[in-house]
């Protein structure tokens, strides 16, 4: 793999933290052998600036009329940046694309620590039945450098309250029902 500066940010490669979710960061998100070798689809990008995807031409996983899915939060690491405001978006849009079996996602930010574990961390509060506890407990376990900023930390906990609000009896969860093949092992 050539040098990039990106290159040297790499901490370890992405992890599958549920079954076709996998966490990384930016080197490997801009590397068409790891997208080829995990046969990912859809990228998240978890950060501002530009992210150098390579082309869908250059993944031969892809069909030749398929290209690699992409959706972006422009947010920084910091325990102040505004996390929570993206999730509803985000993790629906994960959800999403894990619906179609042949899909594959890659979440990441530049190092891979905290924000791309903070979202796979929401994904888990939403979708699979976490407490926010539970869910960066399981993207820990999966992913020993995973780390999220005390502020993304709290930004959960709210994002949780927000999901369960609307849950009475009945309401299937506002439409965030899951059929289980997700739900991290405990």
């Amino acid at each position: 793999m050539p040098h990039t500066p990106s290159s040297t940010l790499r901490t370890q490669p992405p992890t599958e933290i549920v079954a076709r979710l996998y966490v990384g960061d930016l080197a490997a998100a801009e590397d068409p052998q790891v997208l080829t070798a995990l046969r990912i689809t859809h990228v998240l990008s978890a950060m501002p600036g530009h992210v150098a995807l390579p082309p869908s031409s250059s993944l031969p996983h892809l069909g030749p009329h398929q290209s690699l899915q992409r959706f972006q939060l422009p947010v920084h690491d910091t325990p102040f940046s505004e996390l929570a405001a993206f999730l509803p978006r985000a993790t629906a849009w994960i959800a999403a694309a894990l619906s179609d079996p042949g899909a594959r996602v890659l979440v990441h930010c530049a190092q891979g620590v905290s924000r791309s574990a903070s979202v796979a961390a929401a994904f888990l509060v939403a979708y699979c039945n976490c407490t926010p506890e539970q869910a960066v407990q399981h993207v820990q376990a999966r992913r020993p450098c995973a780390q999220p900023n005390p502020g993304f930390v709290s930004q959960l906990a709210e994002f949780y309250q927000t999901v369960h609000a609307g849950m009475g009896a009945g309401s299937g969860g506002g439409g965030r029902g899951h059929s289980g093949r997700n739900t991290p092992a405990r």
